[in-house]
């Protein structure tokens, strides 16, 4: 493998560990890896301790209050240090061979869109931005003809599975269940955040973890499916697989069905991401299929986990809804962290603004530029507070709509 510049946004989150821990190993093995970038938000002790590691050109920390101590840690190494929302903006800019997008969130929109207009091949983990600016995201990247690989394990299993996508019937997604896929109604409504935080298969940030818990972060893996493989939301299925070793699978018209297997750990699907169309040599541990002894599937439980039927109605309202489903569930999962509603607040809420959304002036809007996106985005989650606000008892029951 010829040398392979490198950016990693979102370092210190998990995907981002994973990336890095990845890019050492492989260093090594003798790959040639060099760093362009690596941006975190908060953690400036954690992002210095990885640029003296990695060695990047630049170390960015989105809180600008963070950068004195940033620089103070970086002092005498020759790595440079920036702090904001512009720097990370510039940054992403440079130029590289992959550009790993893993900022959680919406948050992660704007550095991801400079790394694609920069001409960078995306290794994408920020689902959030192509089901927020899926169009946007897309032709931009044809039009700078660069590749979007995906970090996420299901659709990197995919990406795998699908070839050429001929003769494709439908795709399907597996979900672990999370922590309740086994909990009632009554016990789901009582959950901390910390007890909805405590996935059972990966380790993940918080946001995602409890994104786990309800099920929308499988909701809006599905959303991120039709998008990147161009196959309609009807044609994805969701089966919840407690064991999360197989990762996906593609189903095609002659009956056959193509998965990919591997432990959960996400430096697998990272390792595939920056050394495509290589494989690298990762420190997973192999899978034992006679050790592990079965694997179970399931159906998701809609009326315990109401995201997947959220996400196919808002899929169904156009480019807009997706944005409204993900800035309306980023609120409201906020909320729910600092204690200002239950666990089964969450989907009701999303499906609450949705509905409200459906009826309002802005539900035929087109999303084809940032702006209008960035709009929604703060739309969505103006409706989820009012949504939120508005309930009766904040117990976790459920709104009129039916999906």
């Amino acid at each position: 493998m010829s040398i392979r510049r490198v950016s990693i946004y979102g370092s210190t989150g998990s995907v981002g560990r994973s990336a890095v821990d990845v890019i050492s190993h492989a260093r090594e093995q003798g790959v040639p890896f060099e760093i362009v970038a690596l941006a975190g938000g908060r953690n400036s002790a954690a992002l210095a301790e990885q640029a003296l590691r990695l060695r990047p050109d630049i170390a960015v920390i989105a809180d600008q209050r963070q950068l004195a101590d940033l620089k103070a840690r970086l002092a005498g190494s020759g790595i440079e240090a920036a702090a904001g929302a512009t720097a990370m903006v510039e940054a992403a800019g440079r130029p590289c061979d992959r550009f790993l997008a893993a900022i959680v969130g919406a948050a992660g929109l704007e550095s991801t869109m400079a790394a694609v207009h920069a001409g960078n091949h995306l290794a994408l983990a920020n689902k959030e931005s192509i089901v927020c600016a899926g169009a946007i995201l897309l032709r931009a990247a044809r039009e700078a003809g660069i590749s979007i690989l995906p970090v996420d394990s299901e659709h990197s299993a995919i990406f795998q599975c699908i070839g050429d996508g001929r003769s494709l019937e439908k795709l399907t997604l597996t979900a672990s269940g999370g922590p309740f896929r086994e909990a009632s109604l009554e016990a789901m409504a009582r959950a901390t955040p910390a007890q909805a935080a405590a996935h059972p298969r990966w380790n993940m940030g918080q946001k995602i973890s409890i994104d786990s818990a309800t099920l929308m972060n499988k909701a809006l893996e599905l959303i991120e499916a039709a998008l990147l493989f161009e196959v309609d939301a009807s044609r994805i299925d969701v089966l919840v697989h407690p064991q999360s070793i197989i990762h996906g699978m593609a189903h095609f018209t002659d009956g056959s069905v193509l998965a990919q297997l591997g432990n959960p750990d996400m430096r697998t699907p990272v390792s595939l991401a920056l050394g495509w169309p290589d494989r690298l040599e990762t420190t997973v541990d192999r899978l034992d299929l006679g050790q592990i002894g079965r694997l179970d599937f399931e159906a998701v439980d809609t009326a315990r986990f109401r995201s997947i039927e959220l996400a196919r109605h808002a899929y169904g309202l156009g480019p807009a809804g997706p944005v409204i489903l993900n800035s309306a569930n980023e609120s409201v999962v906020s909320a729910f962290i600092e204690g200002q509603c239950g666990f089964l607040d969450i989907a009701r809420t999303v499906e609450a603004a949705m509905e409200r959304f459906s009826s309002s002036e802005f539900a035929s809007t087109k999303c084809t530029t940032l702006d209008e996106v960035a709009f929604l985005d703060r739309f969505g989650r103006t409706l989820a507070t009012e949504a939120l606000q508005d309930s009766p008892g904040r117990a976790g029951g459920r709104t009129a709509w039916k999906g």
